[in-house]
């Protein structure tokens, strides 16, 4: 293998340096673009703790005999790309709900209408479709997911149905921004549950889906254990669930979860991408009382809610007060929406446009 730099029996692995986190996403970016495509000769086929222990081998013989380098290794995860990249603002701290930061993001940021919103759900975040290398996602997802059928997903468990693990994912995908529901995934793809539970967890291990959980406590006895499924690309959602265009995901039945996706995987990537461990959650109790997002910070809960709708009524903030009892203080809250500015119901609850996560 020959490749702008990569040699013929290279490690796929690579170790970039950089300053800054947007920095070091791009070259790490350009890795990934370098070896798009690219078959494996037998001998590049190292696993990454072969590389590592190589890499610290390596390291070790170019200090001097009475020198120590102590090697630390971090694994970050690399999702699809986030709104924030792809307008040139990588360097924007993780989203925060607070006045301040939201101001100065909005002064950087391209305002958004809902079908351009839709169009950025639609496309999702591939750099090979964002980059305009495919023009049809049809084309590009189907290679994607063979890819995965082929190599990665095969590797974590043998034996896999290509169609029955098809028929899973088509499942999956539309039970997005739901509670996890092994029953239902398992029926529509004709499998057993321990089956659904096993290849969800491998996706969730390929950095394919997350599982976002329940907040509970001691003083918060009637919250919910079960967690929600999330996909880090509605691109990859909208292809499995057959949305054939940004305009019929828009209008159809499945807009509001595809919404409520995007919002949460965004925010999600926020930290990612700036090496921080987010505490998201989600809030729902027995009466089937439900606050879509909550994000821990600095002790205290900052509920959201998430919208499509421009002008949204202060009455939805009325959920947030299902956490008062949290021995965790309640920060400001936020409806998350298709407003075209920055606003706020009153001086405890902000209304804030999706394009600013």
């Amino acid at each position: 293998m020959t490749e702008a730099g990569a040699e013929a029996g290279d490690s796929i692995f690579r170790c970039p340096y950089a300053d800054t986190q947007k920095e070091l996403t791009a070259k790490l970016r350009k890795n990934i673009d370098i070896y798009q495509g690219i078959d494996l000769a037998e001998r590049s086929r190292m696993t990454l703790t072969e590389w590592v222990e190589q890499l610290k081998s390596s390291l070790n013989k170019t200090v001097s005999a009475h020198s120590r380098l102590s090697i630390r290794v971090a694994l970050l995860q690399l999702s699809p790309l986030s709104y924030g990249e792809l307008v040139a603002d990588g360097d924007t701290p993780p989203f925060r709900v607070d006045l301040s930061s939201l101001r100065q993001r909005q002064d950087t940021r391209p305002a958004l209408d809902t079908p351009a919103i839709f169009q950025r759900i639609f496309t999702g975040g591939m750099p090979a479709l964002a980059s305009g290398q495919y023009a049809s996602p049809d084309i590009f997802y189907s290679s994607y997911i063979s890819t995965y059928l082929d190599r990665d997903v095969r590797r974590l468990s043998a034996g896999i149905d290509d169609l029955k693990f098809l028929g899973f994912l088509r499942a999956a995908a539309a039970r997005t921004s739901q509670q996890v529901n092994y029953k239902g995934i398992a029926d529509d793809a004709e499998i057993d549950q321990a089956t659904a539970k096993n290849w969800l967890h491998i996706l969730e291990a390929l950095g394919i889906v997350f599982l976002l959980r329940p907040y509970s406590n001691n003083v918060l006895k009637r919250t919910v254990s079960t967690p929600k499924l999330y996909f880090y690309d509605t691109g990859l959602v909208c292809y499995l669930t057959r949305w054939s265009s940004p305009e019929t995901a828009m209008n159809g039945a499945m807009s509001g979860a595809l919404l409520e996706n995007y919002a949460v995987a965004e925010i999600m990537k926020t930290y990612q991408n700036a090496g921080q461990e987010p505490f998201l959650y989600y809030y729902r109790d027995k009466d089937a009382r439900e606050i879509d997002l909550l994000l821990e910070q600095d002790g205290k809960l900052f509920p959201i809610e998430i919208k499509k709708m421009a002008e949204p009524p202060k009455k939805l903030t009325k959920v947030f007060e299902l956490i008062d009892k949290s021995p965790l203080q309640r920060g400001t809250g936020a409806v998350l929406c298709m407003a075209d500015q920055l606003g706020a119901f009153d001086q405890n609850n902000l209304i804030v446009p999706i394009a600013l996560i």
